[in-house]
């Protein structure tokens, strides 16, 4: 059999680096389709686990955590039952991916170190319109309730919320009020001590309008305010 003619114009190491060039050219497509297809699959799964959860958030509500069954959720969301043990091992799984991905952040955001020049108070009002905004005319409200309807009953639901939620959310607003004390805008030190009170009325307003919103709607923002000026005085007019 006879050999291909060699170009005598071409050196041994060049003829050897263009066959390393050509052979990475041909190595590299592949690994660009493949990752293109990863891609693509991982963003079904996303968009899929997506769906779970909110399907599952729409069985919690309408049934309750311990009537809601795993099928009904995955029809619901329009997957087969195997696809959600896929994503979560069961109910309670589903659950705690309501609150870390929908309450979670919130939280963090509402509860963020305190700023400087910025006086208790207007951090106080800010978190409250956020409140408002993000969580009382929002799904997230849904899951509060679901957590007071369903807590005593699963032990381990409210665990979760407690220390996901809950817990940073009191030192949060621990943290402000210790401020307010200490540059002297809030008058009473107790209120630092006990800052359930300075956030009693954000869970009355998720109480109120789960069960009597219907028949008579609370103005929950005006109602923090009111109980802001409780806390710090009535505003004087400017």
């Amino acid at each position: 059999m006879k050999r291909a003619p060699t170009d005598p114009s071409v050196s041994a190491p060049v003829a050897a680096k263009r066959a390393a060039a050509a052979r990475g050219f041909a190595s590299a497509a592949k690994p660009a389709s493949e990752n293109e297809a990863i891609s693509t699959r991982a963003a079904k799964a996303a968009e899929r686990r997506a769906a779970i959860i909110e399907a599952a958030l729409d069985e919690f509500t309408a049934r309750g955590f311990a009537a809601t069954r795993i099928d009904d959720v995955a029809k619901r969301a329009g997957v087969a039952k195997g696809t959600i043990y896929l994503h979560f091992t069961d109910k309670e799984a589903m659950f705690q991916e309501l609150v870390r991905t929908a309450l979670v952040p919130t939280m963090q955001r509402l509860t963020a170190q305190p700023s400087p020049g910025v006086s208790a108070r207007q951090m106080l009002e800010a978190f409250a319109d956020a409140f408002v905004n993000d969580v009382a005319q929002t799904r997230r409200g849904d899951i509060l309730r679901l957590v007071m309807a369903e807590g005593t009953r699963f032990p381990s639901l409210a665990e979760f919320h407690y220390r996901n939620v809950v817990e940073p959310g009191v030192a949060g607003i621990r943290r402000i009020l210790e401020l307010g004390v200490a540059r002297g805008e809030i008058s009473s030190a107790a209120l630092a001590q006990f800052p359930q009170l300075a956030v009693a009325p954000v869970v009355l307003s998720v109480i109120w309008q789960g069960l009597f919103g219907r028949f008579a709607p609370l103005d929950v923002q005006a109602m923090l305010r009111a109980h802001l000026d409780l806390i710090f005085g009535e505003r004087t007019a400017s």
